[in-house]
């Protein structure tokens, strides 16, 4: 059975954080080495960097992704258009993303793993976050949504056609719910700071996916960083444990290619999955040799937490 297929090994899963142009053939060479069966991507690949999508769609991993504001920097807005660098009555670099990601952009939509018996879903695409809906136009015209309640409803139609048993739910911004504070996972943290800014829709989504029975071991997403812009203190809190046992990971460690000491280093996110449990969650920064130059454990499961 399927069921058995996810109890009979861990499942690594990495987690690509926002990656506004970092990425390079490196990457590819350090996700396989580090053996990972699953990369999700959060979005804001760049400002419609068509190129970078390109790479990312051609690697030979498992993958699902969800596009981020920024992937529509220059259609979703007047103030956007204008500054497009290129002619948008002869190209849309948004539909040649989306085209370019095919099955593996789950925004608004799923992708199915049975050998795992597990399913992503993907929130809403190119979401900004916050209560206020920024980018509802794209939406409209590409998916025919106009208000939070249909996409929460477009979400879980998502859900109800999932055929894993277990739901990760991978969205570019995070629910709400998770703190209104400037350094929790989805807070505010510009001026004024403070103020919960996950998407309703999102958590709605997650709220009556729980209600139904299903499994939800982890959601992901990215777009609030988390070097925080009102202090440079603290990070941002990255990750949540719900009384349910589904753990929230912000991804978005930005920028996440940096130099230390004159050598490259590239961060990913890794979590662990059995028998749909997440039992690690950690951060990683590979180093130029495909070592791992320094790992932080963000969570760690033990039996008492259940």
């Amino acid at each position: 059975m399927t069921s058995q297929k996810i109890q009979s090994k861990t499942l690594k899963i990495a987690v690509v954080g926002d990656i506004h142009d970092q990425w390079e053939v490196e990457d590819t060479i350090a996700l396989k080495h580090l053996g990972v069966d699953l990369v999700l991507f959060v979005g804001d690949f760049g400002n419609e960097s068509v190129e970078v999508v390109r790479a990312i769609a051609s690697l030979d991993i498992p993958k699902a992704a969800v596009m981020g504001n920024h992937d529509a920097w220059y259609t979703a807005t007047e103030w956007g258009r204008k500054k497009c660098p290129y002619d948008r009555s002869k190209e849309d670099w948004v539909q040649e993303q989306l085209d370019l990601l095919g099955s593996a952009h789950v925004g608004y939509s799923k992708l199915d793993f049975p050998d795992w018996n597990l399913t992503v879903v993907g929130g809403r695409p190119f979401s900004w976050g916050g209560p206020e809906w920024k980018f509802a136009d794209i939406c409209k015209e590409r998916y025919g949504v106009t208000t939070l309640e249909e996409s929460a409803a477009k979400i879980m139609a998502a859900v109800k056609s999932a055929a894993g048993d277990a739901i990760i739910f991978l969205g570019h911004n995070g629910p709400s719910g998770l703190g209104d504070r400037p350094e929790d996972p989805c807070g505010k943290d510009w001026h004024p700071p403070g103020g919960d800014f996950g998407d309703p829709d999102f958590a709605e989504a997650i709220s009556q996916t729980v209600t139904s029975g299903k499994v939800i071991p982890l959601v992901t997403f990215g777009h609030m960083h988390h070097t925080l812009r009102h202090t440079k203190k603290v990070l941002r809190k990255s990750v949540f444990r719900s009384p349910e046992g589904t753990i929230y990971l912000n991804a978005a460690s930005v920028p996440r290619i940096v130099e230390n000491a004159g050598q490259k280093q590239r961060n990913f996110s890794i979590v662990n999955l059995e028998a749909g449990v997440v039992t690690q969650a950690a951060l990683v920064w590979v180093d130029k040799d495909l070592r791992v130059a320094s790992e932080s454990i963000l969570y760690e499961h033990s039996p008492s937490a259940l």
